[in-house]
């Protein structure tokens, strides 16, 4: 297995099945920080269902679609980021992220995701990244502005969380802004 190191204790690697119970331990230690804008802790509740949640995006990883990459500080795991949607075929997708208050304010986020947009850029050769985020979420919405994407709108209304209608603030970059911006 690989990790890709994004400091000198932090290090991305691919968040697989069996990692269940670390990403349990994860999810309970920052369930409602996370869970104000993510879905992950309703859905991780106990141990089979983060198992089922892993096993489910490990299926859609070896389909060529979405990914899941955690981000381990010393050691321990605290947040992620991931391929929400990868369509390869049309050459777009959305990279999302999520992170416990424990791994917050490093820039380990932005990291992390420069890495999933180069290799969806230069490996993949991919010609749109997206970036969906909920209005509220100054800190993702953050994390777009550091990565240089460009807002393009707001779906008002279209995301029903924890009984609540969200706006979603859609973000992009294509591949010549990255390369471009890269070389700068």
């Amino acid at each position: 297995m690989f990790a890709t190191d994004l400091a000198d204790d932090a290090q991305l690697f691919p968040l697989e099945v069996w990692h269940a119970e670390e990403f349990l331990a994860h999810i309970d230690r920052g369930r409602e920080f996370i869970g104000q804008f993510i879905g992950f802790p309703d859905r991780a509740t106990d141990l089979d269902s983060a198992r089922q949640l892993l096993r489910s995006n490990a299926e859609k990883s070896a389909a060529d679609g979405r990914r899941l990459y955690g981000i381990r500080v010393g050691g321990t795991l605290v947040g992620g980021v991931l391929f929400a949607d990868f369509d390869a075929a049309a050459g777009n997708c959305e990279v999302g992220c999520w992170m416990e208050p424990a791994g917050t304010g490093r820039g380990l986020v932005t990291q992390a995701c420069r890495v999933l947009i180069d290799w969806a850029f230069e490996v993949r050769g991919m010609h749109r990244v997206e970036w969906h985020v909920a209005s509220g979420n100054a800190k993702s919405i953050a994390v777009a502005e550091r990565l240089g994407l460009t807002r393009e709108g707001v779906l008002r209304q279209n995301h029903l969380h924890r009984g609540v209608r969200q706006d979603t603030e859609v973000w992009s970059v294509l591949a010549p802004e990255w390369a471009a911006a890269r070389t700068a």
